[in-house]
């Protein structure tokens, strides 16, 4: 059969291998991440509704820039507007890298006026974050269609169902301007 002192070998060759094959999937995954927001980094407009609870059937129209969050892990900022007749509510959010999940907060968060963003994962062109405000708690998830549709879903959490509570389409806003060269 095989020796001790290659079976020691190997096995001191596999302890310092799986390391290596640890941090693969993590540094795939973190790239994964960071493309999935610089993908959604841009202007955006669309419209949107509330689809149940007390101002179910209200429609509303956003304008959010996003942009990246000014350090290496993945994550985004948006700030814009959302309209309503002829009132305009300010809206941010922030959206961060934290180990292998996500935090951040959408206006000023729980302890203010919005909510906080507990948790969240990343796949190909969906990322889904967990809500949270005092006993209300939910998930934002933001697909991708194609690189100028983003649908973007609210639902919260009644009893142990999620139900939907917004919807909204986002368009992405690019500058149609012709650029040529002068002769």
């Amino acid at each position: 059969m095989y020796s001790r002192k290659f079976l020691f070998v190997c096995g001191l060759a596999a302890a310092a291998l799986s390391p290596v094959a640890d941090v693969a999937p993590q540094a795939t995954a973190a790239t994964r991440d960071k493309a999935f927001f610089d993908s959604v980094t841009g202007s955006w407009k669309g419209p949107g509704e509330i689809v149940a609870g007390k101002y179910k059937g209200t429609k509303f129209t956003c304008n959010l820039i996003g942009e990246p969050t000014g350090d290496s892990t993945a994550g985004i900022k948006l700030d814009g507007t959302c309209r309503v007749g002829v009132f305009k509510q300010p809206m941010t959010a922030v959206i961060s890298q934290s180990g292998s999940s996500y935090k951040g907060k959408f206006l000023d968060g729980a302890a203010g006026k919005g909510l906080d963003i507990i948790s969240g994962a990343v796949s190909e062109d969906t990322v889904v974050v967990g809500i949270n405000r005092a006993k209300l708690n939910g998930a934002m998830i933001a697909r991708v269609r194609d690189d100028k549709t983003m649908n973007v879903t609210v639902s919260v959490k009644v009893e142990s169902q999620m139900i939907p509570v917004i919807g909204l389409t986002l368009t992405r806003q690019v500058d149609e301007m012709a650029v040529g060269s002068i002769q």
